[in-house]
């Protein structure tokens, strides 16, 4: 299963340069397994099927990449909201307040890392965008890798425009100075690249694959994040057909919530998506992840970072199953008999991005843990608030309400329309927290940002802090190409 992104063979090495936008950044080969010598040079890269195999691979690799699932993406997605603080000891990564309290300038280095990271993302597609049609191979293989590509590009490009606005499209290789240095796109027409790319995806990727490709980006996850990223337009007849689709599609909700969070419950029959983490013992870099690490129990399973705040715990109704299996407290034994320390810095932590000690060993602690980015339950509440703003209230609380019981809560009989609304955003935060990192931007997108983040103490600015400012060492290497956000 997950050995087909650890190809110790892999030549893709020449690959991982990141565009940095003005120029190339200095290259990351740290998620790569592969050794130095006897590596290919680029010339003799994309010339059989297996390279074009290895390197759609690097893709996945990609994705467990410091820069995409560590402070940055953990600064920017979630202590940036109302779920989450810092955490770990005060005087540890004092940066990281300043997501917490909207101090931000465009010079904290966590804002390029996660450009860089989202932008090498972009530039490994491209890589194999522009060559693997050149390549004489299997066609029906190399229409669905073309459209993996194409999947991920839209990710890495949702990611970029939520935090950033509208960011430069690079559509291809660049073969001119202009196109090494592209003006940003305007945000519609960032989000116009991302629904072109993921329709194009649906069409050609399989519904599922064989056990030996479990983890790839399969038409329901493509159909997933194009109906999350219409979400995000607003556009709520797309979000409805498509969420409809998904849900024909053999998805259901795992029956215990908690479950799907555990190694055992990987790639089950909720999960559309998620990050393949494996570690290799001996090399791990080539297969692990940190985003457990960071976030485990400070003293005892990790770092400490990402600090449930007590909103969140109280957001949770009485009864409801997902605040055991969202939050760790302190002291606390787990189910899977694990003692948190009483003495822990922190009275929470991220319960998700917990794995037993008995799995933590050889490289570090929930090196082995999937990181879950897109499930059926989600695509139910989509479903649901599509629904509810089309006035389809019957449709609303039916999709809403098998998410409610799963969670062990009583459904929801009747609502207005702005009632019902209130209630799926709710859902949507429970649900998902301190999970895919979509609380701030969901905030962001439901108008909300500013009343909920100020009430929570945080020093949010309106019509400011809605996107994070383009990191100074990006418009430095454009000339001044690239453009601020206004108010940074």
């Amino acid at each position: 299963m997950k050995n087909i992104f650890h190809n110790t063979k892999r030549r893709s090495i020449v690959l991982v340069c990141a565009l940095a936008l003005g120029g190339l950044n200095a290259c990351d080969e740290s998620f790569l397994d592969v050794e130095p010598q006897g590596q290919a040079v680029s010339e003799d890269f994309f010339v059989t099927q297996e390279h074009a195999i290895e390197a759609v691979n690097s893709f996945y690799g990609n994705l467990r990449e410091w820069n995409n699932i560590a402070f940055a993406f953990l600064a920017i997605t979630t202590i940036s909201s109302d779920n989450a603080e810092k955490g770990s000891a005060a005087t540890d990564a004092v940066f990281m307040n300043n997501f917490d309290n909207f101090s931000l300038t465009a010079t904290e280095g966590q804002l390029n890392g996660y450009w860089v990271g989202q932008y090498q993302g972009i530039n490994l597609v491209n890589q194999v965008l522009t060559n693997v049609p050149e390549i004489e191979m299997d066609e029906s293989l190399k229409a669905r890798l073309l459209a993996e590509a194409k999947f991920f590009r839209a990710y890495h490009y949702f990611n970029l425009v939520r935090a950033f606005g509208g960011v430069p499209i690079v559509s291809k290789l660049p073969e001119t100075p202009e196109e090494l240095n592209p003006a940003r796109a305007s945000r519609e027409e960032v989000y116009d690249f991302i629904i072109q790319d993921l329709r194009e995806a649906a069409e050609v990727l399989p519904v599922r694959y064989d056990a030996a490709n479990v983890g790839r980006a399969t038409k329901g996850a493509a159909l997933t994040l194009l109906a999350k990223v219409q979400l995000y337009q607003e556009n709520w007849a797309e979000v409805l057909s498509l969420t409809e689709q998904v849900m024909s599609m053999g998805y259901m909700l795992t029956p215990e919530y908690a479950d799907i969070f555990t190694i055992a419950g990987e790639n089950n029959a909720e999960s559309i998506f998620e990050i393949q983490v494996q570690s290799i013992p001996g090399n791990c870099a080539a297969g692990s992840s940190q985003w457990g690490e960071v976030q485990g129990v400070r003293g005892q399973y990790g770092w400490g970072f990402v600090e449930p705040t007590q909103d969140l715990v109280e957001a949770f109704e009485e009864g409801d199953e997902r605040m055991d299996a969202t939050i760790l407290f302190r002291g606390e034994v787990t189910p899977a008999g694990d003692s948190v320390l009483a003495s822990a810095p922190n009275p929470r932590y991220n319960q998700k991005a917990y794995a037993p000690a008995r799995l933590n060993v050889d490289c570090g602690s929930g090196s082995n843990q999937n990181i879950r980015i897109l499930r059926f339950a989600e695509v139910l509440l989509m479903h649901a608030e599509a629904a509810n703003e089309l006035g389809q209230t019957e449709e609303a609380l039916e999709t809403l309400n098998m998410v409610r019981m799963r969670a062990g809560l009583e459904p929801i009989e009747s609502a207005t329309q702005e009632e019902l609304r209130n209630i799926i955003w709710h859902e949507r935060r429970v649900e998902l927290a301190l999970e895919n990192g979509d609380r701030f931007f969901d905030l962001v997108r439901q108008g909300r940002a500013d009343e909920v983040l100020r009430a929570h103490g945080k020093a949010f600015k309106a019509g400011i802090n809605e996107v994070m400012p383009i990191p100074q060492q990006q418009i430095t290497l454009s000339g001044g190409t690239l453009t601020q956000n206004p108010g940074y």
